[in-house]
């Protein structure tokens, strides 16, 4: 036996059981339902938060980055990827979806926060262990070694092409939209590159939270009295809560008498409220009423002048959540579930109707970050004869003198101005009323007579706006 065999042999490591971090595996899960379920952030993640916070897994910082890694993460998708798609041996599309959202949560703390490199690098690669298995989590690890070579700067400068040879794909890439949202955009914005490029920083910042108080139920001087909060920038009934307010905790919305609704959407259903009119203001219609925000801050404007609202929804459960929404409403209302392109109404029954119609959501992109991945071109071949009929429904619901709002949370030319103009071919009976007097304040809102509402400009959703009154 040689000198060599009889060495005893070194004892190896022993096996270490990977640690368990609560943030970074209720972030994993949420990423997978978005991934898997093709569920919305905004859904999953305040019941996992909830049930970790019950359990006493997660306090409200851990709970403030959980929700940072999981909205920054989805946001960031389209630049992560393709940074690491400069630092794997393969196609993306062959690399199984829970080792890319780990590896994208990983990019994100790397290149998206202030977490150290070797942090976000060690927390990265023991989720990997206990979500993955030890033998995948050794392919993680190399991965965000190579990506912790440059900063984000530096990969933007290296993955994105130059802007004079592909303005378009260099926005896609620095920005994180898809190359045919920052073109749909672009049309839509007009303008150079500094406009174009502050409408995506914006989509890419969180949005914050914004309060309605419902007239004749409550009132913001209440709501100011909350904890982080301020005045709205631009509804005389909006209040903004600062980074970190809860609403669940503001009792006039526990109660109902406010809720929690963009400005952009207040300001629509204002102006629809503060349209001029011929005749009667008695019956007001929300066609498309679904969730309730709108329909709620109508029904009280509406009983405020004793005028009654009927507000219609097509899916019975959503036509619950208007009903909840509407609860103790001082004045006259009803919620019904009918299909607004078959109305069960009479032709001209009502003197103001308000039809926010389904739409792509390329507005709501702050708040809805992965409807940016899932949207594709043809979706708007698919919503366009819909948008069409509710239109025409709500020409046909209206009175000689009464006005229709038509209103959409998408900027998109195709889901705005060409239906508008295309259904008034029909209906030559009408005429556009200007709108920018009545969101009296809001700057920057076109030339009209339509307004086009955008968060780099007014801190809202992108929302859409014609009013139409019925002439003849």
């Amino acid at each position: 036996m040689s000198e060599q065999s009889r060495r005893p042999r070194k004892p190896g490591k022993p096996y270490r059981r990977p640690k368990k971090d609560p943030v970074r595996i209720l972030a994993f899960d949420a990423l997978r339902a978005v991934d898997e379920r093709d569920a919305y952030a905004n859904l999953v993640l305040p019941p996992l938060l909830r049930k970790a916070r019950e359990k006493g897994d997660l306090d409200g910082r851990d709970a403030a980055l959980a929700t940072e890694l999981v909205y920054g993460t989805l946001r960031r998708q389209g630049t992560y990827d393709a940074i690491l798609a400069d630092c794997v041996d393969r196609p993306l599309r062959e690399v199984d979806p829970p080792v890319l959202d780990v590896l994208s949560l990983g990019v994100h703390q790397l290149l998206g926060t202030r977490i150290p490199s070797h942090a976000a690098v060690s927390a990265t690669v023991e989720l990997a262990r206990v979500v993955l298995g030890d033998g995948r989590a050794k392919f993680v690890n190399a991965v965000l070694r190579k990506v912790a070579q440059n900063d984000l700067d530096g990969w933007l400068e290296r993955v994105a092409p130059p802007y004079d040879e592909d303005p378009e794909d260099h926005l896609a890439v620095v920005h994180s939209h898809p190359r045919w949202v920052v073109s749909a955009l672009w049309d839509s914005l007009g303008g150079g590159r500094a406009g174009i490029e502050d409408l995506l920083e914006a989509d890419n910042e969180r949005p914050e939270v914004t309060l309605v108080a419902r007239p004749g139920r409550a009132t913001t001087g209440e709501l100011l009295g909350e904890e982080a909060a301020v005045p709205g920038r631009w509804s005389p009934y909006a209040v903004r809560l600062s980074e970190g307010g809860d609403p669940g905790a503001v009792e006039a919305v526990r109660d109902g008498r406010a809720g929690v609704q963009d400005e952009g959407s207040q300001l629509v259903a204002l102006a629809l409220a503060n349209a001029p009119l011929d005749g009667p203001d008695e019956r007001w219609l929300d066609g498309c009423a679904g969730p309730g925000g709108k329909a709620a801050l109508l029904a009280a404007l509406a009983a405020e002048r004793g005028a009654a609202l009927l507000a219609s929804e097509k899916q019975p459960h959503r036509a619950g959540l208007v009903a909840r929404a509407l609860a103790g409403n001082p004045g006259p209302y009803q919620v019904i579930a009918a299909d607004g392109t078959r109305p069960p109404w009479r032709p001209g029954s009502f003197d103001r109707v308000l039809m926010d119609v389904p739409c792509t959501g390329l507005g709501a992109l702050r708040r809805r970050p992965e409807a940016r991945w899932r949207r594709r071109p043809e979706d708007l071949d698919g919503f366009a004869p819909l948008q069409r009929a509710l239109l025409r429904t709500a020409l046909e619901s209206v009175r000689v003198g009464g006005v229709v709002g038509y209103a959409t949370c998408s900027p998109h030319l195709a889901e705005t101005r060409a239906v508008v103009d295309d259904v008034r071919k029909q209906y030559r009976d009408t005429e556009l009323i200007d709108a920018r007097p009545l969101l009296p304040g809001v700057p920057a809102l076109g030339d009209g007579p339509d307004v086009q509402l955008w968060p780099h400009l007014h801190g809202t959703d992108a929302m859409y706006l014609a009013l139409v009154r019925r002439t003849a």
